[in-house]
């Protein structure tokens, strides 16, 4: 994983985590824009797949473990869909938290997916 790309990635992650939990807090329904927002972490997360095969294609490996990153990766990359698809099925405040919810998940998961790849936690680091 590329540090900077991480920084940028977790942090508009949390961000957008927060804003669409704040949004569905204050009673807004799902809308284009809160969709984006989500769409923009998913777009985020393709652009690290294509970025980590390419590291990997370069002979760039995990310190921990390369498959076990990978995995993380695709299940990352279904996480923001499902949070999507349940706003789109469901179109109530809640939904809009449950999208929060899903893109703060992907945060978790770049930590953790950081902490795969160099093989040292980012947050004490």
């Amino acid at each position: 994983m590329i540090d900077l790309y991480f920084l940028i990635l977790v942090w508009y992650a949390v961000a957008a985590g927060l804003v669409l939990v704040g949004f569905g807090l204050f009673g807004r329904k799902p809308s284009g824009f809160s969709v984006a927002l989500a769409a923009g972490v998913e777009a985020g997360l393709l652009v690290q797949l294509v970025l980590s095969i390419g590291l990997v294609a370069m002979g760039e490996t995990a310190a921990i473990d390369t498959w076990e990153f990978f995995g993380y990766l695709v299940v990352a990359l279904l996480v923001p869909v499902a949070g999507v698809f349940w706003a789109i099925v469901e179109t109530t405040r809640w939904s809009t938290v449950i999208m929060g919810a899903s893109v703060l998940t992907i945060a978790v998961m770049l930590v953790r997916m950081q902490q795969i790849w160099t093989g040292t936690n980012p947050i004490t680091a």
